[in-house]
């Protein structure tokens, strides 16, 4: 089972179910030429995606077109079902970065055919993620500076006070459909600036001032 642990301890959490959200910015649902949601749009990583700072990004023989999704990583504490939005502080044990990997040719050929985004979005190394940044270490969540850098140079830099649904929004809307329990993940959402990897390339993740992650990419 994969874990995941506290900046600067030895605590290991068992990482539970991953869920994420699409469209969460506006300015990337406009990239996608998708429309802008009127509430979250949510798919599911397995945790056997996850791998940990520095472990290889595999593009694996399907796909000919890999994509980096720098997010923010919401880490569920306690866990609780139709949490409303004024509690879903108490349900978090911290934050971390991390990478919704996409293979966007499979995503773009399972979407033309009206089909899931399951392989596209749940393959094996899909869903880097740092070590987990305490709530009370980060004062304000939603006003967080995240990045992506390929290669050194900057694809994406944003502010999660650009969410199109804010962290209690977001964690209100998921446990009224899922039990949330202790060791989820919720993956925010990206902005804009997604682009292709290559096999040689490094990705960087970072939430400027708290955490960072750094990935060679490889091929299967």
């Amino acid at each position: 089972m994969k874990t995941i642990k506290i900046k600067n301890k030895d605590n290991e959490f068992p990482v539970g179910k991953i869920l994420c959200l699409g469209r969460n910015y506006i300015e990337h649902a406009k990239e996608m030429k998708a429309e802008i949601p009127s509430k979250p749009v949510v798919f599911l990583k397995p945790s056997s995606a996850i791998i940990r700072n520095g472990e290889n990004i595999i593009i694996p023989n399907i796909s000919k077109e890999l994509h980096h999704e720098v997010e923010l990583v919401i880490v569920i504490g306690s866990g609780g079902k139709n949490i409303p939005a004024k509690d879903a502080d108490d349900h978090i044990l911290g934050y971390a970065v991390g990478l919704d990997m996409t293979l966007r040719d499979v995503q773009n050929e399972a979407k033309t055919k009206g089909l899931p985004w399951t392989v596209a979005k749940g393959f094996d190394t899909s869903a880097p993620i740092s070590d987990i940044i305490e709530k009370d270490k980060i004062s304000d969540p939603q006003n967080l500076a995240i990045m992506c850098k390929v290669n050194g140079a900057i694809r994406q830099k944003s502010s999660t006070s650009n969410m199109i649904f804010s962290i209690q929004t977001v964690i209100e809307y998921l446990s009224s459909i899922f039990t949330l329990e202790t060791g989820d993940l919720i993956f925010t959402g990206t902005p804009e600036g997604v682009g292709l990897v290559n096999s040689g390339d490094i990705i960087e993740a970072e939430i400027e001032g708290f955490i960072k992650i750094s990935h060679p990419v490889i091929t299967a």
